[in-house]
């Protein structure tokens, strides 16, 4: 008689569950049996002839060969039975074989089950109390005015005023607007098995056993450890009792009553891992009435606003403050119509006010935020699109002759020693266009480095001397500017127009004869820095304003030299490609034109990175380059050696360079320290080669030229924003030869070295810019030079871009309908509001 296979079920007691992977592996091997199992049954058991071999010879050889994975033992043994009583099958009676494929397919579906991760159990269910309303005055009879003192506020003595004064917060509508800088996430409900460290998290679990005891070691702190448990597992919280009122048997005792055993506790606090498994850090505990009952604490279960705070003044007492005025929001005017608020799905701003503060979940809370960052950005656009209807409507000169392109313009053309891409034709239609037209030019040019924006600047430039008018170009150091003022003469003296160089530097007496020229005239194109827009300079009819590297100046230095002329035309230009939703936010009063072709024959630049330890390295590919009449940049970020800082400087490298690295090379040292003669000396010695090595700071950022430059090394790169090195290495590659960029690395930082990482793979200005603003923030991609712009509070330009898009349709339409926002009478009390803010900024700077 043949021996049957048990029906018995597997012991769940003995339940092994597999990874994922070990499932996947344990499912591959089943699945041909159970097809095979199934095949049999359907044809009537009459062991089915396959392609190679019978049913039973397949089923027993993959029985004697279970998967590569871990199997229980009696399941190993039950495997080796089925393997033996399949090879016998051919003998059994149809009733005995349909018997043994009938017992061995439920066999292995519960050996599936019982080896299958049980599924995790839901989370448990919490009812969290909505906030109370409080009233936010003394008296309790009547809330309190948005603009009243918050020394009114219930509370608010005058040590806590002047705590929060310097915090900036003086009236009601200052902490209202006082935004947390971030959250403690409560909300997050979990059974104990799925607690995971470093999270975190809540808990409801029902109280098996409380103890207390006075710490051995300090008499002063006693302990209460709780043994929790629910469904899914069992948990120790612990509780820290500090002062000496705690550590009589009777105060702890009264401490332990509070959580008796078969008591429900709902428990929030971070997650941690310790010897005995994971518990909390200073965990929150509130027995529950039941499973079911809300939750009177007003931080387990909930998002937990975090606020910057100043010495003085805790978290606790900050929230309970702004809890204590919220109910002031409900005063605040609605600055756009219901219509609005429901097409852009939009919530009400009394009530995004109210959530950004008490949020209930995190969808609740990215609404209310949503709401207030597109005010932030409505504000802005808006701000900046009455500052350019307010430039249009003014008078410019019309600078347009017959001819166009014949007369200077055409001569200039004719003796460039190359074509211009399309791009350059292109943008530079567009800014004869606007030249045409009677209301002045704003227009920014952004190009990459190398790309060719200078040549049509001055094509631009003898556009309005042509027109009988007087061009400025305006860089932001002398450098450049001085770089600026050799390449207009280089191509502008055969041509007979005159320009002249004003920098701080710039000598008294040539100062005093350049002042005249330009008040009668006779000047007609002033290459300068800051100088340009001092009291003194005076033109005679200025016509066009060229700014190099824009974002550089603020608006009102900008400002300041446009009132130079009667109205002249404007046209920017930065070789910092700027993400489209900072471009949005600084030129958004600016029409903007991409010069997004290379000059052809430029070859592109090789970069690599390097770790600190391999500097021999690259100074050995720059020996190899000088060697073939290649010149070469090293910059550093600092000039002299820093105590606070643990960084090679440019004076120690030019000392080590010439002495002992290239010490039959000519190494030069060019730094911001230098006075303007010795810089330009140092940078007219290295472009006619007379210098092989250039050390530098970040003076040669802009403006240095030399095409004969094929290396830049770039030491400490991970001092430096993704879209300065950009910059830096868009110093060669400007010739014919092969060009590279090194990039050394001393930092350990993850982060650093992916951030430098992006650079060796893209040589896309945008895409690093983009990178760069996600990773530093705009204030870093920037620069530290006012802009003009508002400080946002929530909005953030590298997350909020497609809110921006929304708020700049917005403001297009309003402005469109009603420029003075004479319909939104709240809307423009606040960008009046935004106004003197930045107005007053300005003054304090």
């Amino acid at each position: 008689m043949v021996a049957q296979p048990s029906e018995r079920p597997p012991d769940e007691s003995l339940k092994p569950a597999l990874s994922a992977r070990e499932m996947d592996v344990l499912k591959a091997w089943l699945q041909p049996l159970q097809t095979a199992l199934g095949l049999e049954a359907d044809r009537g058991f009459s062991n089915l002839q396959g392609r190679q071999e019978r049913f039973h010879a397949f089923l027993s050889r993959q029985c004697a060969a279970p998967p590569p994975c871990p199997l229980p033992q009696d399941s190993l043994h039950r495997l080796a039975t089925l393997a033996q009583e399949f090879a016998g099958y051919p003998e059994l009676e149809e009733p005995s074989r349909r018997r043994l494929v009938t017992t061995t397919r439920q066999w292995l579906h519960g050996l599936r089950q019982r080896l299958e991760p049980s599924t995790p159990m839901a989370p448990p269910r919490l009812r969290v109390q909505a906030a109370p309303v409080s009233s936010s005055t003394g008296n309790g009879r009547e809330s309190l005015a948005l603009d009243a003192a918050l020394s009114k506020v219930r509370g608010i003595g005058p040590k806590l005023a002047e705590r929060l004064a310097a915090l900036g917060l003086l009236v009601v509508r200052d902490l209202l607007l006082y935004f947390p800088r971030d959250y403690v996430d409560y909300s997050a409900l979990r059974r104990i098995e799925a607690l995971e460290p470093g999270e975190t998290a809540t808990i409801v679990a029902t109280v098996r056993r409380c103890h207390g005891f006075t710490s051995p070691r300090n008499p002063n702190l006693s302990i209460l450890e709780l043994q929790l448990q629910d469904p899914t597992g069992r948990l120790k919280v612990t509780r820290f009792l500090a002062g000496r009122r705690f550590s009589s048997p009777a105060a702890l005792h009264a401490q332990a009553r509070l959580y008796p055993p078969g008591a429900t506790v709902a428990v929030s606090g971070l997650v941690k891992t310790g010897p005995y498994g994971v518990s909390f850090q200073d965990p929150l505990i509130e027995v529950m009435e039941s499973a079911s009952s809300p939750l009177r604490s007003r931080q387990i279960g909930r998002l937990i606003p975090v606020y910057a705070l100043t010495e003085g003044l805790s978290a606790d007492r900050m929230r309970s403050l702004v809890e204590t005025v919220l109910p002031a929001s409900s005063q605040w005017s609605d600055p756009l119509p219901i219509e609005t608020q429901r097409r852009r799905q939009l919530m009400p701003r009394p009530d995004a006010l109210r959530v950004i503060h008490q949020p209930s979940d995190r969808e609740q809370l990215q609404q209310a935020r949503r709401r207030l960052v597109f005010d932030e950005f409505l504000l802005l656009q808006l701000g900046l699109m009455q500052r350019r209807s307010r430039w249009r409507q003014r008078q410019a000169p019309v600078l347009s002759i017959a001819g166009q392109r014949d007369g200077l313009v055409g001569r200039f053309l004719e003796q460039l020693p190359f074509q211009f891409t399309a791009a350059q034709q292109r943008v530079l239609a567009e800014i004869e266009q606007d030249l045409a037209r009677a209301e002045p030019m704003a227009r920014l040019v952004q190009g990459d480095v190398g790309s060719g924006k200078t040549v049509v600047a001055i094509a631009a430039l003898l556009k309005a001397v042509e027109s009988g008018w007087q061009g400025a170009l305006m860089a932001p150091t002398e450098v450049l500017a001085e770089q600026h003022y050799r390449g207009l003469c280089r191509w502008l003296i055969p041509l007979n127009v005159t320009v002249e160089l004003l920098t701080g530097s710039t000598p008294r007496p040539a100062r005093r004869r350049m002042l005249t020229d330009l008040a009668n005239g006779t000047l007609q194109i002033l290459v300068g820095t800051h100088a340009l827009i001092e009291d003194p300079v005076d033109f005679s009819r200025l016509g066009l304003v060229v700014v190099d590297e824009q974002h550089r100046f603020g608006v009102k230095q900008r400002n300041r030299l446009l009132a130079k002329g009667l109205q002249p035309h404007l046209l920017t230009m930065t070789a910092t490609p700027i993400p489209r939703t900072l471009a949005l936010s600084l030129h958004g009063d600016l029409d903007v034109s991409q010069i997004d072709e290379l000059p052809p024959g430029r070859t592109p630049i090789q970069t690599q990175l390097l770790a600190s330890t391999s500097r021999q390295e690259a100074y050995d590919l720059i020996a190899s380059e000088i060697a073939k009449g290649q010149r070469a940049y090293v910059v550093l970020p600092l000039v002299e050696e820093s105590e606070k800082l643990d960084l090679r400087s440019a004076v120690d490298v030019h000392r080590q360079l010439s002495e002992e690295i290239f010490p039959d090379r000519s190494v030069g040292l060019l730094h911001g320290r230098l006075n303007s003669a010795d810089k330009q000396s140092v940078i007219r010695a290295f472009a006619e080669g007379r210098c092989d090595v250039l050390v530098s700071t970040t003076v040669v950022e802009v403006g240095v030229d030399v095409p004969e430059a094929s290396v830049m090394m770039i030491d400490h790169a991970d001092r430096f924003g993704l879209a300065q090195l950009h910059q830096l290495r868009g110093r060669v590659g400007r010739g014919a030869a092969a060009s590279h960029c090194l990039l050394v690395n001393d930092s350990r930082n993850l982060l650093a070295r992916q951030r430098l990482e992006v650079l060796v793979r893209s040589h896309d200005g945008f895409e690093i810019a983009e990178m760069d603003l996600r990773l530093r923030g705009p204030g870093q991609v920037l620069g530290t030079r006012q802009s003009g712009l508002p400080d946002l509070a929530l909005a953030s330009l590298a997350d909020d871009g497609s809110v921006l898009e929304e708020a700049r349709e917005e403001a297009s339409s309003l402005i469109r309908q009603d420029p003075a926002l004479e319909q939104y009478p709240t809307l423009r009390q606040l960008l009046e509001e935004q106004q003197r803010r930045l107005t007053a900024a300005g003054q304090l700077n």
